[in-house]
């Protein structure tokens, strides 16, 4: 009885964060299709938290029907006059709708509006991100490490190449490093590519050449990553306090870091530099949801923060079914003032489907076998 009660509250651990982190960021991903949407003057037939059947829900003043669905890994928002929730083309019946109803229809919008609505859901996720972690700034400061060098590893390339403890690390080809996470981030993005580093010792400037190994890390996640180390360390923490203006520009400029590190590690993966298998998927997400929960309140912000980023920026590519293949249509028809072939929108949109649910089944396999499932049941068939 004890084991099933440790097991159910391990379980709740994991699931209550995962749970309040996706419906977070699907909700301001949703909500900014449908806050844009209303003042367009489009109908909104339904916004869902989770797809399926649904659990719960109630209509509001202008006939949307919020619901919460069973499953909670994602969600919509269903415009009037769209086949499915996806907004890739018009149901059935919109060839007879009365020219009110067309009106209030998404698919008879003007393109710049349909542009906006789509848009928006990525943007909210952005801007939500940022009023966040500038919150966060304000109430704790900013933490950073020093660049200040505390450590070199002994036989290591920053020991080879004359590092030594008390330099001031200033810049990393010619880019200012304001804090030891920048340096940790950019050399961990140049495995293996030369660098000029600029240090600062007893007053004095001085450069050197140096080429960050290749390092093979496991996280206390079990999650391996491959990323770039020069072998010193800092061990001098602070938080900076920051003025509102100051949180907000610190915070956009920690989001620009996120963004970019994400997109150069897809590139990494997609020439074969990176392992795919980093590639994770919801049941990792929600390993690394009660993981960081335990952390405190402060380190949930966070993540929720960089998921909601992730969510944002991975709606941006100009994949078909997602938002980004959406505007590379839309601006398509901007550019030729007509849309594309019903034909084309139809194979562009099951190339898109087969593609995510592709990505998907990738990730959850990844998932699986980082989680030993997939070893676990090979070992009960063997």
């Amino acid at each position: 009885m004890d084991t099933m009660l440790a097991a159910v509250l391990s379980a709740a651990h994991t699931i209550i964060p995962f749970l309040i982190v996706l419906s977070v960021v699907v909700f301001v991903h949703e909500f900014g299709h449908f806050w844009v949407a209303r003042r367009c003057g489009v109908k909104i037939e339904a916004f869902s938290i989770g797809f399926g059947p649904e659990i719960f829900g109630w209509h509001d003043k202008h006939g949307t029907r919020w619901r919460i669905a069973c499953l909670p890994l994602g969600g919509y928002v269903k415009m009037f006059g769209d086949a499915d929730p996806s907004s890739f083309g018009p149901s059935e019946e919109a060839a007879q709708m009365s020219v009110a109803d067309k009106k209030i229809a998404f698919f008879s919008q003007p393109v710049r509006k349909r542009f906006a609505i789509v848009a928006a859901g990525p943007a909210s996720n952005y801007l939500f991100a940022v009023v966040v972690l500038a919150g966060l700034f304000l109430v704790n400061g900013q933490p950073y490490t020093a660049t200040t060098v505390a450590t070199v590893v002994e036989g290591s390339v920053a020991d080879k190449v004359g590092i030594m403890p008390n330099d001031k690390v200033v810049s990393l080809d010619a880019v200012t490093m304001n804090s030891f996470e920048d340096i940790r981030r950019t050399v961990s993005l140049n495995a293996g590519t030369p660098m000029r580093i600029v240090l600062e010792r007893d007053g004095k400037t001085m450069d050197v050449m140096a080429t960050p190994e290749v390092l093979t890390t496991t996280d206390r996640l079990g999650m391996e990553h491959k990323q770039g180390r020069l072998g010193i360390v800092s061990t001098e923490n602070a938080f900076r306090e920051l003025s509102p203006v100051a949180a907000i520009r610190e915070s956009v400029v920690e989001i620009w870091n996120i963004t970019a590190g994400t997109l150069q590690g897809v590139g990494q993966m997609i020439i074969g530099v990176r392992g795919a298998e980093e590639l994770g998927g919801p049941l990792r997400i929600a390993e690394m949801s009660g993981k960081v929960a335990q952390d405190g309140v402060f380190a949930l912000f966070w993540f929720i923060v960089v998921i909601s980023v992730n969510l944002g920026l991975i709606n941006l590519f100009p994949i078909p079914l997602l938002d980004g293949g959406h505007l590379v249509f839309y601006g398509i028809e901007a550019l030729r003032g007509r849309p594309l072939s019903d034909r084309v929108q139809e194979y562009a949109s099951r190339f898109g489907a087969a593609l995510v649910l592709s990505l998907m089944l990738f990730a959850t396999w990844n998932d699986l076998v980082h989680l030993r499932v997939v070893s676990y049941l090979r070992d009960l068939i063997s």
